[in-house]
């Protein structure tokens, strides 16, 4: 267990794995909201242990309120610098709202979610809600797809094709995915946990009896960020049916820093040392006071973009700017996800949880007999040293680092992406 004090004061260790350091461990339903033209009152059919159809369909009631909040921002005066180390820029932001408010099309995301097969069912005391496309291909794999912060199910939604019909994208139909996209609890259209204990492994659990719900006796876990610890700790837990797992966010470090360390070393722990110094402050207000940040971003839609836009920046392979690989509407899309359902601060808990109610299953939470495998790419936080990997995961089957895409990679990259999860289940296969 870590002493308060260490999750209080970060250092190189801490900043190298990011989350692992605080974890160390047939009706159809609508979206509803209640009489209040704000995003907040948000209610969800309940869900049961039946598996039920549910489509996305905000009231405009809703839109119009967060168009309204939007004219009337207050923004704050321009920043003092000439980059983003301040923060997203003043001209950015007006940039960005502008579009929110007089372009962005909601209704068309909704069309465009709304083309998948989605579904709430209660597990574990919480409806959860998750997209589920089946193959048309004979023996396709099961493989169950875990988002993170600040990211969603949108991440997802443009390599459901190539998985699921890979010979429509390049593909062969021996690569065929069925493929589960749930929403973590306390994101999106899942619920909110009302008390305390939704960390990884709890996570991993009912992604466990999702996945044996669902009807599937063999299939894989794949995860980025947050997400990837949900996958490390399925890895521990090794539920019914799991068979391999695959994460593009390996967080292992060693026990003890190498005093001569490899190249690969060097730099893993010089970007450690760059996220201690320059990023971390995002995550340790979400880790240490989640509901005070979320009155602010349940508020304000500006406070909520920034909040997240920043990160999209920051985090993605660019050229400057992340719509060079993301669209706006696609930020957006995202963006609205977190408005809409009101999740600013029950997201921003899974650090606050796993801060304190790690149980070691989750991360670096030692060694994983799993087979795991792994994708490296070069815009990544921090990118682990392949011997790091092989120490942790005795069966690590597969390991590549490719020439671009970033922390978001399906998300930036869903064709490299998709090719990646073919190449990486193909021995699994068979």
């Amino acid at each position: 267990m870590h002493r308060r004090e260490d999750i209080i004061a970060p250092s190189r260790r801490e900043a190298l794995v990011g989350f692992a350091q605080v974890a160390a461990i047939a009706s159809v339903v609508s979206v509803a909201l209640g009489s209040s033209a704000s995003a907040q009152g948000l209610s969800l059919t309940p869900a049961s242990d039946a598996i039920t159809p549910f489509r996305v369909a905000v009231p405009q009631v809703a839109i119009d309120d967060l168009k309204m909040r939007l004219r009337m921002t207050r923004l704050p005066d321009k920043e003092t610098v000439g980059d983003w180390s301040q923060g997203v820029p003043l001209a950015k932001t007006k940039a960005l709202i502008s579009y929110w408010r007089d372009r962005y099309d909601w209704r068309r995301f909704e069309r465009q979610i709304n083309a998948y097969p989605q579904f709430r069912t209660e597990i574990d005391g919480l409806g959860i809600h998750f997209i589920h496309v089946r193959s048309k291909h004979a023996n396709a794999l099961p493989i169950i797809l875990t988002h993170g912060w600040p990211g969603s199910v949108v991440e997802f939604l443009k390599v459901i094709g190539p998985l699921t019909d890979p010979t429509a994208h390049g593909g062969r139909a021996e690569d065929a995915f069925h493929v589960v996209i749930p929403s973590q609890p306390g994101f999106g259209f899942s619920d909110k946990p009302t008390s305390t204990g939704w960390n990884l492994v709890r996570t991993a659990k009912a992604w466990g009896v999702l996945m044996q719900r669902l009807g599937y006796t063999r299939w894989v876990a794949q995860g980025g960020d947050w997400g990837s610890g949900v996958t490390h700790a399925l890895g521990h837990v090794r539920p019914a049916g799991l068979v391999a797992a695959h994460v593009n966010w390996p967080l292992v470090f060693p026990e003890k820093f190498p005093a001569n360390p490899a190249p690969d070393e060097k730099a893993a722990m010089e970007a450690a040392d760059r996220f201690a110094d320059d990023q971390f402050g995002y995550f340790k207000e979400q880790a240490t006071r989640p509901q005070t940040i979320g009155y602010g971003l349940a508020d304000s839609p500006t406070g909520q973009a920034t909040w997240i836009y920043e990160k999209f920046q920051a985090w993605t392979d660019n050229y400057g700017s992340v719509e060079d690989v993301l669209s706006v509407d696609e930020i957006l899309d995202n963006i609205s996800l977190y408005w809409f359902t009101d999740t600013a601060a029950s997201s921003a808990r899974i650090y606050w949880e796993n801060a304190r109610h790690g149980d070691g299953g989750g991360f670096d939470a030692g060694r994983i007999e799993l087979p795991m495998a792994a994708t490296i790419f070069p815009k990544e936080i921090y990118r682990a040293p392949k011997a790091w990997a092989q120490a942790r995961w005795p069966n690590l089957f597969y390991w590549n680092e490719v020439d671009r895409g970033g922390h978001f990679a399906a998300f930036e990259q869903p064709q490299l992406f998709s090719e990646e999860m073919r190449k990486a289940f193909r021995t699994i296969r068979s």
